[in-house]
Formats: C-alpha cells, structure tokens, sequence
C-alpha cells in the first residue's frame, strides 16, 4: 500500500473517541501510534469546532508511551529544563533547537544500530566517538544560548555572571552520569573478557 500524499485527518468526538476518516474507523490512541511509527502522516480536528489539535494528541501519545513499563524515553534531568523554559525568553528558541537536534539523531540511528551492534561484539570505541561527537555538538549549540555559558569549559560565556552557573551544573552532571555510564560499560567489557 503506498503512502498517501495528504495527511490522514482524525477527527476527535466530545465522547474522546477518535474518527478516522480515510478509513472510516474508530482509532485509539496506540493506532496513531502506528501510524506515526509506519511514517504515515495524520491531522487531529476537534469534531464540534474544527480546531486542529494535533499538537494535544501527539503529546497524549507521548503521555501514554512514557508511562508503559520499559518505554521511558525523556529523562526527568530534560523534563525539568524543558518545564524551565516555558515562559522564558528561550522559549522560542527551544523548539528549533530541538527539531535540529532529533532532526540529526534520526539521521544517525542507522549508523547507532551499526555501532551498538558492533559494540556487543568488538568493544565500545565507535560508540564512544559517536557519544562524544554528539556532547560536543550540544555542548556547542547550548554555549550559543545566553544563560548556558561555554559548556565545554565551565566558564560563563562573555557578558553573562551566575546564572550561567546553573546550566553548567547541569552539563557537569551529564558529564558525571556519562563517566558513570562508560565505567559500567568497562566493567562489562572486562568481565565478558575474563569469561572468554
């Protein structure tokens, strides 16, 4: 079946339920899942005013899939500092920031797959490097930010005092987290070598 050109349009009934008129269907929320998954693209309308509220569906999605066991992709240090940004004079800097930066990763995730196969297999040095160009690129994407400072040295970014301060904590974290991350990592490593 060849993908449709025009998005699916889903209309959303006062009773919750939601309509899909290609098909003409009833659809939960884990069909739109589907879809979104298999590529296909789709509009949500409210059925009584004609208000396209995609945005609110898409989210309900994210709602439901974060909350299935095993399924948690936004790490609660990133919830926080999106919740930051509401209402900050960042706010509309953030979401091209993050399309850019999901734009990049999904162009990399074949190459992830490649590297976290070959990393099971054949140690973890290709995994690093990708790990280590990926901090380098938000770190340089987050120091263009007034308030982040230069994240790869710590220091506030010329013009900026303490509250720079705080982001920085933050990204020191990460860092910690990483280090924390790649130390397991060896220690898998070394003990799988010790079995062989």
């Amino acid at each position: 079946m060849a993908k449709s050109e025009e998005p699916v349009t889903i209309k959303k009934y006062a009773n919750r339920r939601l309509y899909n008129t290609g098909t003409s269907t009833y659809v939960t929320l884990e069909d739109l899942a589907a879809l979104v998954k298999a590529g296909e693209d789709f509009v949500v309308y409210d059925a009584k005013t004609g208000e396209d509220i995609t945005r609110s569906v898409l989210t309900q999605i994210i709602f439901e899939q974060e909350n299935k066991e095993g399924q948690n992709l936004l790490p609660i240090t990133f919830l926080r500092q999106l919740i930051r940004f509401y209402g900050d004079s960042m706010q509309m800097l953030v979401p091209r920031f993050l399309e850019a930066s999901i734009e990049s990763l999904t162009r990399e995730q074949e190459k992830f797959r490649q590297q976290i196969s070959h990393a099971f297999g054949g140690g973890f040095g290709p995994l690093e490097d990708q790990v280590r160009r990926n901090m380098e690129m938000f770190q340089r994407a987050f120091s263009m930010f007034p308030g982040f400072g230069s994240a790869a040295s710590g220091t506030p970014s010329s013009g900026e005092g303490e509250k720079s301060q705080r982001p920085s904590g933050e990204i020191d974290d990460l860092k910690r987290q990483l280090s924390e991350m790649q130390k397991r990592l060896d220690r898998l490593t070394d003990s799988d070598k010790n079995k062989g």
